[in-house]
């Protein structure tokens, strides 16, 4: 592979030579892509299966078919999201036109995680192109199955000027972090999003950041239990009895994370679950009743299936324990109380969420995901991702028909004119 700065040279060379503006050549990349995913879906499958033990249904479910959606969604509206847009013209610009211009940021570094690494590399990406942008795409080494697939599938599309994939640990991320981009999107922990701003603040490079953190899930009194308990059981990894040996059941991505959350089984005391099979890196789904706030377990993103549990007796004291946190991505609540869902939802910011289920706010093109404080920076989906990565030029189109003589220091009654109109 070329050395990093000699791909990122080549991407801007490329972009400053106009090859990703036109929109008919975004609409047929979009759909190769499309195309290229469905040939190798059963590749997909099993890489992701290799890396994360992804059963089919959830690979297709929460990786490959969301991506296919989104590809679809944004074809289908690309077209009128890309146009100049007239907006209105104040009095002082009489006679003028006023217009907004979409346009690309040039060469974006898109950094995926291992938790979704087809739907988090991906997603980014098709905003990325739809928008007219090349890209250098940064996977996760924790999923090296599901890279090497997703490199060939992402050759086979595009010219590697156009996009490319850099492979690699956190040197590779550290070098690309250097290079002058135009833009850069990261998915991954809090910490590491700091060395992100950080990097990128240094050459005033604009940024969204989908980080993390812990995603409160309420359950009231009044909630329908056994719907409850379905979707959020759905939310954490949704098997049978003793999970743990189903081959369909998903693994924790590396030893050190499985030591990482085999270690908090020691915050608290296991209601349910707390199984764990060492050869294959698998922990059953585990509720933790008696954990202290200030547990590792309560400090960190978890990664995994366990489910700390607290009791409460008043909404407010929810309401202020959620406050004194960094604000979530995700917060979800179940009730049946309209005053309650209100109360929840106009007292507590967070990234986005769900009443009465999880998840699914996540898995729809028509709603923007992304954090907010500590979760994260900036949004994307559907059309928040054309707009993630494009640049909203602004142009007035003045006239030559006449000219406004009061606008000049020399006119006469130039004051009194401005004051009738500024005020």
């Amino acid at each position: 592979m070329n050395s990093i700065p000699s791909i990122v040279s080549k991407h801007k060379a490329y972009f400053a030579a106009g090859h990703t503006r036109p929109l008919e050549s975004r609409l047929d990349l979009l759909e190769k892509l499309k195309q290229a995913i469905k040939t190798h879906e059963a590749d997909l499958t099993a890489a992701l299966y290799q890396d994360l033990h992804k059963s089919e249904q959830e690979a297709y479910t929460t990786e490959i078919g969301i991506v296919l959606e989104e590809i679809s969604f944004v074809m289908k509206r690309l077209g009128k999201w890309a146009k100049p847009k007239r907006v209105k013209t104040p009095l002082t610009h009489l006679g003028s036109k006023s217009i907004i211009i979409p346009e690309p940021y040039g060469t974006v570094l898109v950094v995926a995680p291992w938790n979704y690494p087809l739907q988090l590399a991906l997603s980014p990406l098709i905003g990325a192109i739809a928008a007219g942008n090349t890209v250098v795409l940064k996977p996760s080494e924790y999923t090296p199955a599901v890279s090497a697939v997703l490199s060939n599938l992402i050759s086979s599309v595009f010219p590697n000027d156009y996009v490319a994939m850099a492979e690699g640990g956190p040197d590779v991320s550290t070098a690309l972090l250097q290079q002058p981009f135009d833009y850069i999107f990261f998915t991954g922990s809090v910490a590491v999003g700091k060395i992100v701003m950080d990097a990128a603040a240094k050459q005033l490079i604009p940024v969204t950041l989908e980080l993390g953190g812990k995603s409160p899930c309420i359950v009231h009194k009044d909630a329908d239990i056994q719907f409850a308990a379905k979707r959020i059981v759905f939310g954490k990894e949704f098997y049978g009895p003793q999970p743990e040996q189903n081959p369909q059941y998903g693994k924790i991505v590396s030893e050190r994370h499985y030591q990482r959350l085999l270690s908090f089984l020691n915050d608290g005391v296991p209601l349910t679950g707390g199984q764990s099979d060492p050869n294959h890196h698998k922990i059953a789904p585990t509720i933790l009743d008696q954990v202290e706030d200030d547990s590792p377990v309560m400090q960190e993103e978890i990664f995994g299936p366990i489910l700390p549990l607290f009791t409460y007796s008043d909404i407010g004291e929810v309401i202020e324990k959620t406050q004194s946190r960094p604000k979530p991505l995700a917060l979800y609540v179940f009730t049946t109380n309209k005053e309650i869902e209100r109360a929840i939802l106009e007292n507590l910011s967070f990234g986005g969420g769900c009443v009465n289920d999880t998840l699914m706010h996540a898995a729809t093109p028509y709603l923007p995901f992304g954090g907010v404080g500590e979760s994260g920076i900036g949004s994307y989906h559907g059309f928040d991702s054309f707009n993630t990565f494009t640049h909203k030029k602004s142009v007035v189109k003045q006239t030559n028909r006449f000219d406004i003589a009061f606008r000049y220091p020399s006119s006469k009654n130039g004051l009194r004119m401005i004051r009738k109109i500024l005020k």
